[in-house]
């Protein structure tokens, strides 16, 4: 039995502990949506394409078509090759970056030339995702937060929505969750690249640029920047975006195993406690399986109070995904 409880001791209270606070991130995010931008300055989103995306042509319709007073939409990518044909709506600037750097991201180097092509009076820079389909109110949900004093960026997130539902494009639903779970108030742990609003001053005050050159992860090293000038990344649940776009079994691997890679490299902090977190829940789990098969009827009552507080966690996200992707 010490091993039994070994494992499944800390899967429980890691399980108890993971409903610490959801009422207040309910409350928060309640509040957020509630929220009116009084301010709504001049705004450059920029969007890097690579070759064709699962919907496109739409995704950068939505883009295109924002609930925003005065804001321009760059497409930009490393070539024209990698923009396909017909997918560009009319209102549009196309940025093409030709970068030759070996030791910074193609994605990187597209968004610094974006960046560098973006209008001058533009006051803040929101970064796009092309396999993303945001709601019109995505730019006025992003650009509300950087108004409030120490914020120093804001962020929403992805909400993998696959239409119609496939087992492998809602199983990276599933596994993606458990990132946005980190999202709420206060300050989070990062800004999510396809959802992401600086103002532009503060961009080049945090040296934003200098981050992302010799990298590959442009939202990991936006947020060490904005962290490192002693400000906030503030969650804008109305800036939940919904990609409808679907992936096979194999693709899911490589996604897995590139997202995990990224934070390993670039944020530590956050995969280690992860790693380990992951460690002992799969092991109690894995260990209530095997008592229960073995006759031993606590593993079984073990086993469901700890998946009870996941599945209300995911009931509960479920709910602000619907009502922040709609808004």
């Amino acid at each position: 039995m010490f091993w039994y409880w070994l494992f499944v001791g800390p899967a429980l209270l890691l399980a108890l502990l993971s409903l610490r606070g959801e009422r207040k991130r309910a409350e928060y995010v309640a509040a957020r949506l509630a929220e009116s931008a009084s301010v709504l300055p001049l705004a450059t989103v920029i969007v890097p394409v690579k070759g064709y995306d699962e919907g496109l042509r739409e995704n950068l319709a939505a883009l295109a078509s924002l609930d925003y007073p005065d804001y321009e939409l760059v497409v930009t990518a490393h070539s024209a090759a990698d923009i396909p044909p017909g997918v560009l709506p009319s209102r549009v600037k196309v940025v093409l970056a030709h970068g030759a750097d070996p030791n910074t991201g193609e994605k990187v180097q597209n968004l610094l030339a974006a960046v560098k092509a973006a209008r001058k009076r533009s006051q803040v820079f929101a970064f796009a995702d092309s396999d993303g389909r945001p709601a019109r109110r995505w730019l006025r949900s992003l650009v509300g937060p950087l108004a409030e004093e120490g914020v120093g960026a804001s962020t929403g997130y992805r909400w993998f929505a696959p239409d119609p539902p496939a087992f492998w494009s809602l199983m990276r639903s599933v596994w993606d969750a458990v990132s946005f779970g980190l999202l709420g108030k206060g300050d989070s742990p990062f800004a999510w690249g396809g959802a992401t609003a600086i103002q532009k001053e503060t961009f080049f005050a945090a040296r934003v640029p200098d981050y992302w050159r010799r990298t590959v992860s442009d939202d990991y090293a936006l947020s060490a920047a904005v962290h490192a000038a002693g400000l906030r990344i503030a969650y804008a649940p109305g800036a939940l975006v919904p990609c409808v776009d679907h992936t096979t079994g194999l693709d899911f691997f490589r996604w897995v195993r590139r997202q995990m890679t990224i934070t390993r490299v670039y944020n530590p902090r956050l995969w280690w406690p992860g790693l380990i977190a992951h460690i002992f829940y799969c092991g109690g789990m894995a260990a209530s399986i095997v008592a229960s098969v073995k006759g031993f009827r606590l593993a079984e009552w073990a086993l469901i109070a700890q998946l009870s507080p996941g599945m209300l966690k995911g009931l509960n996200r479920g709910r602000a995904a619907g009502t922040g992707a709609l808004v």
